[in-house]
């Protein structure tokens, strides 16, 4: 019984409250429904005691409506905002991880045919790969990593190739790194990928790879060159520079550019980085 008596006074004070919030909606429904004139002055006779607490009330109303206006327009440009930021990071943890599978797989089945015939090569194989596919998995996972791991990253690559291959490859990697910055990860790959992939596994000798990489004032300069067989017909194209191009877009828009050279049997690409 207390309950139901408590409950129906709750009921009662809501009620007055709600038509006490809304006199002043009544009252100005009242003097312009009230008289026959074309025109009125709704509070034209109407003492200060009772006009006063309307305008307030008003003045309330719409400053309240125009502040919710303006939040729920906000709200709405952070959701879509928020949208395009979880679909950014969504499409480019997916290109992440997109890099290096066939090298991976191709080292695999190297190892396969090194285990009867050289064991310690296979040895040592298996330890330089293991460090790549750790960087690959765990440093691959974060936003940024600091240059001088992606350069230890590109060596322990050149590395496992040198003990791929039975012949001969000119391979320079010169490094400048005057400031560490930190970088998007699995950055030059792709491109010292292509190089191995289009020039040095179609050559039989003289074969060719030089990098060049430089940082300083803010900027990165990466410039990779390598010979190939004109006669074998090769595009540097495909899912990898897709790839590249589409995560640099989405890391670094308007701060990068990348061009490609090609001559009679040369090719060459430079990617430079702003990195502020």
């Amino acid at each position: 019984m207390l309950l139901k008596t408590t409950k129906n006074k709750w009921i009662l004070i809501k009620t007055i409250a709600i038509v006490l919030a809304l006199m002043p909606l009544i009252y100005t429904t009242y003097k312009i429904g009230g008289t026959d004139k074309n025109s009125i002055v709704i509070f034209e006779n109407t003492s200060s005691i009772i006009s006063l607490p309307i305008l307030i009330f008003y003045f309330i109303l719409y400053t309240s409506m125009a502040a919710f206006g303006i939040y729920w327009v906000i709200m709405q440009v952070k959701k879509v905002i928020s949208l395009k930021t979880e679909k950014a990071k969504t499409e480019l943890m997916l290109l992440k991880s997109q890099v290096n599978p066939h090298f991976f797989f191709n080292m695999l089945n190297n190892l396969y045919g090194l285990v009867g015939t050289d064991a310690k090569k296979a040895q040592d194989l298996i330890l330089k790969l293991s460090d790549m596919m750790r960087y690959s998995i765990y440093e691959g996972e974060k936003d940024t990593v600091s240059l001088e791991e992606e350069v230890e990253y590109l060596k322990n690559y050149i590395e496992l190739h040198k003990m791929r291959y039975r012949k001969e490859i000119d391979i320079k990697f010169i490094n400048d790194i005057s400031e560490n910055h930190k970088v998007m990860p699995l950055l030059f790959i792709i491109l010292l990928e292509n190089a191995f992939k289009h020039g040095v596994e179609n050559l039989r000798e003289n074969a060719y790879v030089h990098i060049n990489l430089k940082s300083e004032n803010n900027q990165i300069f990466f410039d990779i060159e390598n010979n190939f067989d004109p006669t074998i017909e090769t595009e540097h194209r495909g899912i990898g520079l897709n790839n590249l191009k589409r995560r640099l877009e989405l890391v670094y828009p308007k701060k990068h550019t990348l061009s490609f050279t090609k001559t009679a049997d040369v090719y060459k690409a430079q990617l430079n980085i702003n990195v502020l």
